[in-house]
């Protein structure tokens, strides 16, 4: 087994695979993490999970109290609770739908009314007429989490190659027999592509069209004067999570960026309703990104150097207009952050789906082709979940949750178009 790609859906894919005795060989193109499983914002919640993830999200949360106990794995997390609150008339129809969620699955969600807010959460201020609190999720530490997991991974045989990109695969018969990186053949009867926003390029390099867009999130660190909830809190405008390193990772909620990228062309209309429903979320925009994705190679040979190769680790640049407006807002509602001094900012590339659910399946038009990728924005918190899935699917196993929310035929248009 190969997989393709280092951030937290490969290496926790890795994890349960050695776990069962499949010999498992992770090739990453840069580093391990160095992409947006390194760049979230380290929030593990089952709160506010889509209805066909919240299965998936909850099995997460259990495996990650779970990794230090049993695999020695330190990936800085903490069950602090986790609190969305909301001003009136704020997101009251995605509330509606959060509880109606909450009791299906009995989750441990508490609804608090003003004076419970201001105990829960000290020094807030402004019109917060309701909150949401799960008092068994939780935050980690992104940077921590996908080295550590990859180690206890490599402690249990798997095989971790970095800065060594997978090019292309090899078919016999019509199944995989092996995979081709910059450094040689690795012999094989199965691959998981777990490669981030670089899946949709793989793949269609393999003739399997992949319906998958770019987000730009962007976030940063703070240094406050006062110490804060302990929490991540979670406003319309604003989130903050407290970080082990005593800073606040901030963000501007509800303002991912959207690059206009000739892809949007090409999955428009899957990708129509989404942007109907969630345009208030959205910023769309046109830069360099377009012209850089226009020119880049859609098809290579096995033997050619690749995007993968000429582009190591994604590092794009951070919106600091964004910044600043999150941590402005962030003000407004917890005075306290009043001269907070930002120490470090970036951004990530999050790889989206049109419906907002990833793809955990085989691909069935490749025997022995599997993919892992389209999180949407919530693959720190779900992926050891994931990767526990992913390595039932491909050994056969029966499913720790089911797996048909997470098909990759459920996206229309995915068979037999580039």
């Amino acid at each position: 087994m190969v997989i393709v790609g280092g951030g937290i859906a490969g290496v926790s894919a890795a994890l349960f695979l050695a776990e069962k005795g499949i010999r498992t060989v992770v090739c990453e193109k840069g580093r391990f993490g160095g992409e947006q499983s390194s760049r979230n914002w380290g929030w593990v919640r089952q709160m506010g999970r889509d209805r066909a993830e919240l299965p998936l999200a909850m099995e997460s949360l259990r495996l990650w109290r779970q990794l230090e106990p049993r695999w020695g794995i330190d990936a800085g997390f903490r069950q602090t609770g986790i609190v969305y609150a909301f001003r009136a008339g704020e997101d009251e129809e995605g509330l509606a739908s959060w509880i109606e969620s909450a009791k299906q699955h009995q989750l441990p969600m508490r609804k608090l009314d003003r004076a419970a807010i201001q105990r829960l959460l000290p020094g807030i201020a402004g019109d917060f007429h309701v909150a949401y609190h799960t008092a068994d999720d939780g935050r980690a530490e992104p940077s921590k989490a996908v080295p550590a997991i990859a180690e206890a991974a490599r402690k249990r045989g798997a095989v971790l190659v970095a800065d060594c990109a997978v090019r292309s695969i090899e078919r016999k018969a019509g199944k995989i027999s092996a995979v081709i990186t910059e450094k040689g053949e690795i012999g094989c009867s199965a691959a998981i592509v777990a490669g981030g926003v670089w899946s949709r390029l793989f793949l269609g390099n393999l003739g399997v069209t992949f319906p998958q867009l770019k987000l730009l999130g962007t976030a940063m660190r703070i240094e406050a004067a006062a110490e804060l909830p302990q929490m991540p809190v979670g406003g319309s405008d604003f989130a903050f999570r407290k970080r082990i390193d005593g800073g606040y990772t901030l963000s501007r909620r509800n303002a991912s960026l959207v690059p206009i990228v000739p892809d949007s062309f090409r999955f428009l209309m899957q990708f129509l309703p989404t942007l109907k429903t969630s345009w208030r979320e959205l910023r769309l925009r046109v830069g360099n990104q377009f012209i850089a994705e226009l020119v880049m190679p859609r098809r290579w040979s096995a033997d050619a150097i690749t995007p993968f190769e000429r582009f190591r680790t994604l590092d794009p640049a951070p919106n600091q207009r964004l910044n600043r407006a999150g941590l402005e807002n962030t003000i407004r509602a917890f005075p306290a952050f009043q001269g907070a001094s930002i120490t470090h900012q970036w951004a990530g590339l999050i790889d989206a789906t049109p419906d907002g659910v990833p793809v955990i399946a085989p691909i069935r038009s490749i025997p022995g082709l599997f993919i892992s990728s389209g999180y949407s924005g919530h693959g720190f918190g779900i992926g050891p979940g994931a990767g526990r899935l992913m390595a039932d699917i491909v050994a056969g196993d029966n499913p720790v949750v089911d797996p048909a929310p997470f098909s990759f035929e459920r996206l229309s248009g995915t068979r037999n178009r580039r």
